[in-house]
């Protein structure tokens, strides 16, 4: 093919860099899934390298084609049929671009858990993807194919959309500088403004797990006061806590609550100095992304970070369990207080719970005591509810307030809360990420139900080398509560079903599907009144099958 001719194929090199943003939509949902940590973007293509490469590959296969076309083109065209060639070159992109499109649709009907956000940050990654693959394809022709015509340049560079996870990951790493550079803007806009109220308190709480529901509890009975500022759902990272201080934070807040997530040995270090907490509370620690932090060692020091950065007059909570936190509250020598045991800051007595919530007798350190009632189910609430008490009281709550603030307590989103009883069946979302710890006091409330039980699962994740035994037991346990199970992800929940068969589960009432929706399909036809469904986790879209 004559160089001449080379514009009917810089218009389907063109079509393709643009599609290739739109093949690309998979790989930067991953990419903001992992919370644009390049380790956990790496494992997650390892597990999901299909749904990824899907839209590559068949925008490979087209330019591939339009290249195959276009070079039989120009051998029916003859010279001096520039016009044509243009016509048969916008034809053969526009084909390109269409593929990529359909492919982009496809992606578009799948259901995702945690929607696609086209943020700030995924535009500018967008912007230098483009340059990238831009600049990819002229290094392409000037070094190597200059002279050697369209059809040739137009093989090769069909390579270039089946890289597309590695140039977002390229492209990722060129623009990280601008990124640290504004994400340092805004943490210290975030930090300065919270730190510009002298009057503020600033509480952290983390923990493995009960981090979120005690931070809603503790901001619902704080409420009774106080005029509290909590991050929303499970927001818990540096730049998630950042947005919620500069979009709602005002002078007439007098106490803020920042949950403190943790994936690395210094996420809760990175959190404190930007909240620089006056009051910690640690929930518990256990084992949850061990795939990450490897050890809980490593976890316990994470955690324990909080109480750290507490200043010399800060106070620090600890909700007693007998084992790593208790331990922890020991060694403390910062103001300190412990919850759940007799003769500490808080504790309860006369507990009762049931399938309707719970009841209990709310005991404080200074000798105060009142009934308290509430709709949270399961007994592992009460000890949050005891941890918020503990603070509420040191605050300057009256007793008065905090069992108002308890009995207005609703269920936390996807945390043990029933969502539907139509037709006498009673639905419990337990979806959010679990772990070790939550599952058992989540099959726990599931068996206080009468009637037949069951449970939908994928089971667990982010457990390290670990995961499979802690399925395994998981699956020994869920023999204990349920009379059916529904598990989804044949691979993943091969650990669950052996455990449940160890334990005699009859196979009849065992069912593996694919997916969430294939399971819930095939549930709602069985069905029948009284029954109680717990949808327990819900794997995010980066761990799915």
């Amino acid at each position: 093919m004559d160089v001449s001719r080379m514009p009917a194929g810089a218009l389907i090199v063109l079509a393709a860099v643009v599609s290739s943003l739109l093949a690309a939509r998979k790989s930067i949902h991953y990419f903001q899934l992992e919370s644009y940590q390049f380790r956990g973007y790496w494992k997650t293509m390892a597990r999901q390298w299909e749904k990824a490469f899907e839209p590559c590959l068949l925008l490979s296969a087209a330019v591939l084609v339009a290249a195959v076309l276009l070079s039989a083109l120009s051998g029916l065209i003859p010279e001096g049929g520039s016009v044509w060639m243009t016509l048969a070159g916008l034809a053969l992109a526009a084909g390109v671009f269409l593929s990529a499109w359909l492919a982009h649709k496809k992606q578009l009907r799948e259901k995702e858990k945690k929607p696609f956000a086209m943020t700030a940050r995924v535009k500018r990654l967008y912007v230098t993807l483009g340059l990238l693959l831009c600049g990819l394809s002229a290094a392409l022709w000037f070094s190597f194919f200059a002279g050697r015509g369209s059809f040739l340049y137009l093989s090769v560079f069909a390579l270039i959309p089946l890289g597309l996870p590695l140039w977002t990951a390229v492209a990722a790493c060129l623009i990280w500088p601008v990124e640290m550079l504004i994400q340092y803007a805004y943490l210290s806009d975030a930090r300065k403004k919270l730190l510009a109220n002298d009057r503020l308190i600033r509480i952290g709480i983390t923990g493995s797990y009960g981090k979120t529901s005690t931070k809603f509890i503790l901001a619902a009975i704080l409420s009774q006061k106080y005029n509290v500022l909590a991050t929303p759902a499970s927001f818990n990272t540096p730049m998630g806590l950042t947005r919620v201080i500069r979009e709602r934070l005002t002078p007439a807040h007098q106490v803020f609550i920042g949950e403190m997530g943790a994936r690395h040995r210094r996420d809760i270090r990175d959190l404190c100095r930007l909240v620089h907490p006056t009051i910690g509370i640690l929930t518990s620690v256990g084992p949850q992304h061990l795939d990450t932090f490897k050890t809980i060692k490593n976890i316990t020091k994470t955690k324990y970070d909080l109480i750290e950065a507490l200043p010399q007059d800060g106070t620090a909570y600890f909700q007693n369990d007998g084992g790593i936190v208790t331990g922890l509250y020991e060694k403390t020598e910062k103001p300190k207080r412990l919850v759940g045991v007799p003769g500490s800051a808080a504790w309860a007595e006369d507990v009762k719970v049931g399938p309707d919530g719970s009841a209990f007798t709310l005991c404080l350190g200074d000798g105060q005591r009142c009934a308290c009632e509430t709709k949270l189910l399961g007994a592992h609430n009460i000890n949050n509810i005891l941890c918020a008490a503990a603070v509420a009281a040191d605050l300057g709550l009256s007793l008065r307030q905090i069992q108002a603030g308890i009995s207005s307590l609703t269920p936390v989103e996807h945390r043990l809360q029933i969502v539907s009883n139509a037709g006498g069946v009673t639905v419990i979302d337990d979806a959010f990420n679990t772990n070790p710890t939550s599952s058992k006091e989540a099959l726990k409330v599931l068996s206080m139900f009468a009637g037949r039980r069951i449970i939908v699962t994928p089971g667990m994740v982010e457990l390290g080398e670990q995961e499979a035994q802690y399925n395994r037991e998981f699956g020994e346990a869920i023999a204990q509560s349920a009379d059916v199970v529904f598990l989804v992800g044949k691979k993943h929940t091969e650990p669950i079903a052996e455990g449940l068969r160890s334990k005699g589960f009859p196979e009849e009432n065992l069912f593996v599907f694919s997916t969430f929706d294939e399971a819930v399909a095939a549930l709602r036809p069985m069905l029948q009144p009284g029954d109680t469904v717990m949808y327990e986790n819900d794997l995010p879209d980066n761990y799915t099958e």
